[in-house]
């Protein structure tokens, strides 16, 4: 498992399951938070976005777990913190919403590994961040929840097509949450936990969305 950047910091750590031990990895070119890494089909790992302290930067990054060194990549058209990145079935990454330190953004943008640059991808029907994106087995893509720009936590569900590069509404969330948790089950269903309210307190509800049915229930 590799753990990249944090507050202030550009380090980067590989855990060892079987040993049960950190140890030191190549470091980020930019120091940064509340960014994204994720894997690629060819074992990189991209790193988008996030925040330096100073400035949200649009700057991403390559993680070569071969030589253990990260080097730059195209940058995000748009400064963005506290986004997404979801690993499509084509190999390209989706990146959606987050804020530039000022507003929550509706944008969405696509990685190609193969040319290393971002593109426009659309726009949310939502604007959004500290949301969740998780890739469904048919291969859209749930993004749930968030915050608006004025802290009002969200409800509010949209499904990614990638087949037609559109975003459309599915329903929303039983209770309106930020900074949650979004995983995908064995049997197709996601479960949504956790978070924060509109008040900032911690929620300990669940939720199940069933792509079939394209609905969510409380679970217990």
């Amino acid at each position: 498992m590799l753990v990249v950047g944090g507050f202030k910091l550009a380090s980067a750590e590989l855990y060892d399951p079987a040993a049960g031990k950190f140890s030191a990895t190549g470091s980020l070119a930019v120091p940064r938070f509340g960014h994204t890494a994720t894997l690629l089909q060819n074992g990189k790992v991209l790193i988008t976005g996030g925040s330096n302290s100073a400035d949200v930067v649009a700057s991403a990054e390559l993680y070569d777990p071969a030589g253990g060194t990260s080097s730059a990549t195209g940058s995000l058209a748009v400064p963005r913190f506290g986004h997404t990145a979801t690993l499509l079935p084509n190999g390209k990454v989706l990146i959606t919403g987050g804020t530039n330190a000022t507003d929550a953004l509706a944008s969405a943008e696509l990685y190609d590994p193969g040319a290393g640059t971002f593109s426009p991808a659309g726009s949310l029907a939502v604007a959004r961040l500290y949301h969740t994106a998780t890739r469904l087995p048919n291969g859209q893509v749930l993004v749930a929840g968030g915050a608006a720009s004025d802290g009002r936590s969200l409800s509010s569900v949209e499904l990614y097509d990638p087949s037609t590069a559109t975003f459309s509404l599915s329903g929303n969330l039983a209770t309106a949450r930020d900074t949650h948790t979004e995983t995908l089950l064995q049997n197709g269903k996601v479960i949504i936990a956790g978070g924060h309210n509109s008040d900032a307190e911690s929620l300990a509800s669940v939720e199940l969305y069933d792509p079939l049915r394209r609905r969510r229930a409380a679970a217990h």
